[in-house]
């Protein structure tokens, strides 16, 4: 098999493979948001971002090749991931002691790993709704990272297209694929892997909140590069 290098360690990969798909499968985590095994990648959130033979690109995008040098644990990438997840809590509104997601969400876990102390940036406190007209799917949009997953998996998964981004920079927005723009007229359903996806509480599961206790959830005992590895590897 063809290798690369990451930080030294030499990784065997196959053809095809992405740096990260190659790293996950060696046991070598890479911190990211919108990446998820199965998913066309998107590389929106940025976080994977790797040093290859001296040039910054996404992991979760870039094909792995032969006799690359990559650099995933430097503390310049640290810091900029560091950056890159604080920019993302104040461009949101994250309020993680009364969300429902605390716990069990990816970017809190992120934000742990990555030993986010505070928020850095002043905040922007965007004005945005919360679509609770479904009877068994809500959405707040202020938790929203635009990391596409919902996107993908309603196109890739469902076969709907429920979800679609919209606008750029602070105007950006998720948007809802019917008559209304509400959810409660899309053709979703509770059971379709769109609805389970987020890797934020943007998207919830009525009726389900704080059912695990706190010190009972996914992150409160495990950190989030073990809970990505071993579920790359079922285990």
């Amino acid at each position: 098999m063809a290798s690369l290098t990451i930080d030294g360690q030499r990784i065997e990969f196959s053809e095809g493979q992405t740096i990260i798909e190659a790293a996950t499968a060696a046991g070598v985590y890479i911190p990211h948001l919108c990446h998820k095994p199965g998913y066309t990648p998107h590389g929106s959130c940025k976080l994977c971002t790797v040093n290859v033979n001296g040039r910054n690109c996404s992991a979760c995008t870039f094909p792995a090749a032969e006799g690359q040098a990559v650099l995933n644990n430097t503390e310049q990438l640290k810091q900029d991931r560091r950056k890159i997840t604080q920019m993302l809590f104040v461009e949101g509104n994250h309020l993680c002691p009364s969300c429902e997601k605390s716990g069990n969400c990816q970017l809190q876990a992120v934000g742990y790993q990555l030993n986010m102390l505070d928020n850095h940036f002043p905040h922007f406190y965007p004005h945005r709704a919360v679509d609770a007209s479904h009877p068994e799917i809500l959405i707040d949009h202020n938790r929203c990272i635009f990391c596409n997953l919902c996107v993908r998996a309603s196109r890739e998964k469902d076969g709907k297209n429920v979800f679609g981004i919209s606008g750029r920079g602070i105007n950006k927005r998720l948007i809802i694929n019917s008559a209304t723009g509400q959810l409660k007229d899309s053709d979703i359903d509770v059971n379709d892997s769109a609805a389970h996806i987020c890797p934020t509480g943007a998207i919830l599961i009525k009726h389900t909140a704080y059912q695990a206790p706190i010190g009972e959830r996914i992150y409160d005992h495990h950190s989030i590069d073990e809970v990505a590895l071993e579920q790359e590897h079922g285990k």
